[in-house]
């Protein structure tokens, strides 16, 4: 029999005797039983708080090595105290408990000797925030927030012929950091997974690789298919194959209109001529220079609609992005630093493109930096509110979140673009298979970021 059982034994013979005691029958034979009670555990016949609470502490009922966060696991008892079951029967913790109180009480005594592991209900507090959470956190929306002024930086640079080369990398970079990071950890952390204890990793990888295993394929039939065009071999007559090529120019039902449409394809493009074609809008330009310097150029009136779409939606992108990082760090520093990666790969395509809208739209570059910066500032709110919650409450909210967001800008947004620029740029069968390497390198390059990050997390410890 182990100690537990011999102490459980103990336990309710001690009691159950202890209720023999007050039966009509025996309470006189029983009377010299209950004196030596008393003595042991009382004074003068009466037991006060403290000897209760030292024969409870001596039936093994409080045993701190049993503690159960949350609410009790018991739905008809509760696990109480000396001084809970003093209250239960109107006696405070200065009562002298005397035989009839005893009597009382002893369904009380009883519950806890049958219940050896009596959980002790503990209050879930909240978590002290590690100042490298702060830390880290401040210095990742910072850097990212900075990669996305270097897309302003590289504005000059969108004309030279190398460009959408380096940019369809980054592109692919942003796809390949995004995805995984979606499907690797922010989605795990959401469904409460953990790499080393569930083994999920391998199964992410799968969806990593169904993924890359379509778009390898699509890749190489429409590059094979291009080559056997490129040598006669056309399914079209001539007059329907001009027509397909009139359409791939942007004529629509023959008469030359064609669809302007702004986006990365778009970068190192000159801005429209008729905004600065109106002599009226240039000396409105000239007046509006002397009212304030961080926003020389066009009148606030003057700017398109589209530039203030993007400013708010970009705010609002920036502020889920700080959600997802401070969420992060909360969780592992690691884990922060996997998605301030992801993030820092997709801005720097992203805000280049945005950058370009917003000075089509009639920006001047002043104005677009300020507007750029101050929905920004977005990002650093997200933070805080993302380290609040996710030290006070389970972040998987965030997480599901962040990991949608993640996967619709991936493969909503960045994908397309990706092969936009692809569909500009392949005008021969060479010129496709390095565009097509360069997309791989950037998905692969990502993708073994995160993996690596995932899977050695546990093992790298940076405060």
């Amino acid at each position: 029999m182990s100690n537990l059982s011999r102490r459980v034994l103990n336990s309710t013979i001690f009691v159950i005797a202890v209720s023999i005691l007050f039966t009509p029958v025996a309470s006189e034979k029983g009377s010299n039983f209950l004196q030596d009670i008393f003595r042991f555990y009382g004074e003068n016949d009466t037991l006060s708080y403290e000897n209760l609470k030292n024969m409870l502490d001596l039936l093994g009922t409080r045993r701190p090595s049993h503690v159960v966060e949350g609410e009790n696991q018991f739905v008809h008892s509760k696990c109480l105290s000396a001084a809970e079951i003093l209250s239960q029967y109107g006696l405070g913790n200065y009562s002298q408990v005397s035989a009839e109180h005893l009597e009382s009480i002893c369904p009380a005594l009883l519950n806890h000797a049958v219940l050896p592991e009596c959980p002790r209900t503990v209050p879930v507090t909240i978590q002290a925030i590690d100042y490298h959470v702060w830390g880290y956190g401040v210095l990742a929306v910072t850097i990212i927030n900075l990669s996305s002024l270097l897309g302003l930086a590289l504005i000059p640079f969108t004309k030279k012929p190398y460009f959408p080369k380096v940019l369809t990398y980054f592109i692919g970079l942003a796809i390949g950091t995004l995805f995984s990071n979606a499907v690797l950890q922010l989605i795990p952390e959401a469904l409460g997974f953990d790499p080393k204890a569930d083994n999920y990793v391998l199964k992410a990888i799968g969806i990593f690789g169904g993924f890359y295993l379509l778009f390898f394929t699509e890749k190489v039939l429409k590059m094979v298919l291009k080559t056997e065009f490129e040598h006669g071999h056309s399914h079209f007559s001539p007059g329907e194959q001009s027509r397909v090529n009139s359409l791939q120019n942007g004529d629509i039902g023959g008469k030359g209109e064609v669809i302007a449409v702004t986006s990365f394809s778009n970068i190192g493009a000159d801005p429209p001529a008729s905004v600065n074609s109106d002599p009226t809008i240039e000396q409105e330009v000239h007046v509006s220079r002397g009212t304030c310097h961080w926003l020389r150029g066009e009148r606030i009136s003057n700017i398109k609609t589209v530039a203030w779409m993007i400013s708010l939606s970009d705010a609002l992108h920036n502020f889920i992005d700080g959600l997802a990082i401070g969420a992060s760090f909360t969780v592992s520093v690691l884990t922060g630093f996997s998605t301030s990666i992801a993030i820092v790969c997709e801005e720097f395509p992203h805000e280049l493109g945005d950058f370009v809208i917003l000075l089509n739209a009639g920006m001047s570059i002043p104005q677009a930096v300020f507007f750029n910066l101050l929905s920004a500032m977005s990002c650093y709110i997200g933070l805080v509110l993302g380290i609040l919650v996710g030290s006070t409450f389970a972040p998987n909210v965030i997480f599901a979140l962040a990991g949608g967001m993640f996967l619709y800008i991936a493969l909503g947004d960045m994908f397309p673009e990706m092969n936009s620029i692809l569909s500009e740029q392949e005008r021969t069968t060479r010129n496709s298979v390095i565009f097509f390497l360069i997309q791989n390198a950037g998905l692969l390059t990502g993708f073994s970021i995160i993996l690596l990050i995932t899977m050695f997390a546990g093992d790298i410890n940076l405060g």
